[in-house]
């Protein structure tokens, strides 16, 4: 049976505590490209080629010292761990991915943006936020668990 994603339920969670950032992101991918190699090994070559994996995120501006903005600005440079749940978590077992609720997983370096770290347009709407586009670099392949 096919699980088709929504785009209502993610849930991110980063480092060694397992930090739930997910209030905090409000568009997030994990994108895959060829890896830009100046050697190619023939494992490589024999499985399509090398891949990079990136995680791509839109989060909030938020100063405060539990955001994710500000953990972003305190850890930049470091690798941490994370959890990608796509599809949220199963209520009944929050902790054990399942085929309808999937989990990818791995390390990547956490760094700050190319371009607007802080600032915003100005809006005239009184609950509107300033928001900052990441992209992390995966360290590796990140791991598909369904059970």
């Amino acid at each position: 049976m096919a699980t088709v994603i929504g785009t209502r339920r993610m849930k991110l969670f980063l480092g060694v505590g397992v930090t739930d950032f997910t209030a905090e992101v409000s568009n997030v991918a994990l994108d895959a490209s060829e890896k830009d190699s100046d050697f190619v090994s023939y494992a490589e070559a024999n499985s399509g080629g090398a891949r990079d994996y990136v995680l791509s995120l839109t989060i909030r501006m938020d100063t405060a010292a539990a955001s994710l903005w500000y953990y972003v600005w305190s850890v930049a440079g470091t690798d941490v761990t994370y959890q990608f749940w796509p599809n949220g978590q199963n209520t009944v077992d929050p902790t054990t991915p399942t085929e309808t609720y999937p989990k990818f997983s791995g390390t990547l370096t956490i760094s700050e943006p190319d371009g607007d770290l802080l600032g915003a347009e100005g809006n005239k709407s009184t609950t509107a936020v300033g928001t900052v586009a990441v992209k992390w670099q995966c360290t590796a392949k990140p791991t598909l668990d369904v059970a």
